[in-house]
C-alpha cells in the first residue's frame, strides 16, 4: 500500500484546521461549515469617513447555529489594511425581518418606499441601541468570537419571522481614513474641532460641551489632514467577514446575547428604563494624580440581567486608552475580565498605539452562573494620561439558560424586539421603511 498520497492528504487537512479550536471540527458528529464574504466597496480618501448601513448582506441561509463571526478591513487585492491607514471604529452585524415581497418590489424600484422591516435584536439589556448580534472595532483581528461547544447562536429559525416576513442580515461599517491626518488619534476619537462640524447628521446643533464622539464623525465627514493630502488618492476597501456555523439540531444548546453599557446610569438614578448612551468622555487626570502615578479613569454602573443561566463567553469593547473592563455579580464576584492588548509595530494586526485585541472569557460550563433579574456591575478602566473622547465601555456575554428555563420560553419570535434606533451610531435611527409598526 502506498502511504505517501495519504500522508500528503492528512497533512493538508491538519493544516486547514489548525487555526480552529480543537473542538471546532464538529458537535456530536455535525459538520462545521465556514464561508468568507466581502461587504460592498467602501470608498475613502485621506481624512474621510464612511459610516454606512448595508442591508440584505451576503450571509449563510437556513436554520443555523452560529459559531463565530470574524472580520477585518482589506484592500482590493485582499491585503489587510493597517489601522494607521484605515481605522475601523466599529462594525456591527444584526438580523432583521423583511417583507418577503420586498425583493420583487425592488425590481420596480419601490421596495424602500413600500416595505417595512423589524429589527431582530439581541436579548438586552439596552432598548433602542446596541441590538447587534456581533460587533467589534480596532480589536477585531485578535479578539475571539468562537462560541464554545455544545453551544450556538440560533438564527434562521423558520418559525421566528412574523407571517409574510423573512430573516435577512444588515451590516454597519464605520471606517475613518487617517492617511495624512493632522492628528491620527484625534481623528479616531472623533474630536469635533478636527472635523470642523457644529451640527450632527440630522442638522441638529451639537452642544458646546460635546468635544468629540459619534455626533462629529458621521458618514461623509472629513477629519483635518496635513498639507498636500486634501486631494489624496481615493482608496477602495472592504470589510471581509468569515462566518462559521453548524446546521441547527438538538445537539446544539442555544445561548442568549446580552450587551452591557457602562454609560447606563438609569438603575443608579432610580429610573426603570435603560438609558444606554454608548459613549462617554475621559478627562485628563489632575496634576496631583499624575504626580502619584495614578492616572486611571474608572467608570462603573449597574444593570439588570433579565434572565439567568450559565455564562459561556464574555468580552469587552474599548477604544484607544482602554485598559480593561470587568463584569461582576450582585455579590461582587468576578464574572469575567477582558483586558486590552496594544500593538507594537506597523503591520496590520500589530499597529503600535492601537488596541488590537481584547481577551475573552470561556468559563467551564456551569462554573459561572447568574440568576434571573440579578443586578450586575460593569467596570471600565481607561488611562487618563490625556483626554479621550467618544470612548466606549461595553461588555458582551453569552448566557445558556438552564433546561427548565428553555422549556418555559415562548417561540423565538418573542425574543426579536423591534427597535427605534440602530446599534451603533447613537444618533442614527431607523429609516422610514424599517419600522417597528406592523
Amino acid at each position: 500500500m502506498k502511504l505517501w498520497p495519504f500522508l500528503v492528504l492528512l497533512v493538508t487537512l491538519l493544516s486547514a484546521t489548525a487555526s480552529l479550536p480543537s473542538e471546532a471540527l464538529n458537535v456530536r458528529g455535525h459538520l462545521l461549515k465556514s464561508k468568507t464574504f466581502l461587504s460592498p466597496p467602501i470608498f475613502l480618501r485621506p481624512g474621510s469617513v464612511s459610516n454606512k448601513w448595508y442591508f440584505d448582506i451576503a450571509f449563510p441561509r437556513g436554520h443555523l447555529a452560529l459559531k463565530s463571526f470574524n472580520a477585518e478591513v482589506v484592500d482590493e487585492r485582499g491585503v489587510p489594511v493597517p489601522l494607521h491607514e484605515t481605522y475601523l471604529h466599529h462594525w456591527v452585524a444584526e438580523p432583521y425581518f423583511a417583507v418577503k415581497e420586498a425583493a420583487a418590489a425592488a425590481a420596480a424600484g419601490e421596495a424602500q418606499k413600500r416595505s417595512k422591516g423589524i429589527l431582530n435584536r439581541n436579548s438586552g439589556v439596552c432598548k433602542n441601541t446596541l441590538g447587534q448580534y456581533y460587533g467589534l472595532g480596532s480589536e477585531t483581528r485578535h479578539t475571539a468570537t468562537w462560541v464554545p461547544d455544545p453551544y450556538g447562536i440560533e438564527v434562521g429559525n423558520p418559525e421566528a419571522p412574523p407571517e409574510g416576513y423573512e430573516e435577512k442580515w444588515l451590516l454597519n461599517v464605520h471606517a475613518i481614513d487617517t492617511r495624512g491626518a493632522a492628528d491620527k488619534l484625534g481623528c479616531t476619537e472623533c474630536r469635533c474641532d478636527l472635523y470642523n462640524v457644529t451640527i450632527d447628521e440630522h442638522g441638529r446643533r451639537i452642544p458646546e460641551d460635546y468635544t468629540g464622539g459619534l455626533y462629529c464623525c458621521y458618514d461623509e465627514t472629513r477629519c483635518k489632514v496635513k498639507e498636500g493630502f486634501s486631494d489624496g488618492e481615493v482608496r477602495k476597501v472592504f470589510l471581509r467577514y468569515t462566518v462559521t456555523w453548524l446546521d441547527w439540531s438538538d445537539a446544539v444548546l442555544p445561548v442568549k446575547i446580552y450587551i452591557f453599557d457602562v454609560t447606563d446610569r438609569a438603575l443608579l438614578e432610580g429610573k426603570s428604563e435603560p438609558a444606554c448612551k454608548v459613549e462617554y468622555q475621559v478627562e485628563a487626570c489632575s496634576s496631583e494624580n499624575r504626580a502619584n502615578n495614578d492616572c486611571v479613569h474608572v467608570q462603573a454602573t449597574k444593570q439588570i440581567l433579565p434572565r439567568g443561566g450559565d455564562i459561556v463567553f464574555g468580552v469587552a469593547h474599548q477604544h484607544s486608552g482602554g485598559i480593561a473592563a470587568s463584569l461582576h455579580g450582585e455579590d461582587g464576584r468576578l464574572l469575567c475580565e477582558s483586558v486590552a492588548t496594544y500593538g507594537e509595530g506597523q503591520e496590520a494586526g500589530n499597529e503600535a498605539g492601537y488596541i488590537v485585541g481584547m481577551s475573552t472569557c470561556y468559563p467551564k460550563p456551569g462554573s459561572v452562573t447568574v440568576r434571573d433579574g440579578e443586578v450586575l456591575t460593569v467596570v471600565s478602566n481607561y488611562s487618563s494620561e490625556r483626554q479621550h473622547t467618544g470612548v466606549m465601555g461595553l461588555f458582551y456575554i453569552l448566557v445558556a439558560e438552564h433546561k427548565k428555563q428553555q422549556q418555559q420560553q415562548l417561540l423565538p419570535a418573542a425574543a426579536g424586539k423591534p427597535g427605534l434606533c440602530f446599534s451603533f451610531p447613537v444618533s442614527w435611527c431607523l429609516p422610514s421603511w424599517l419600522s417597528s409598526n406592523m
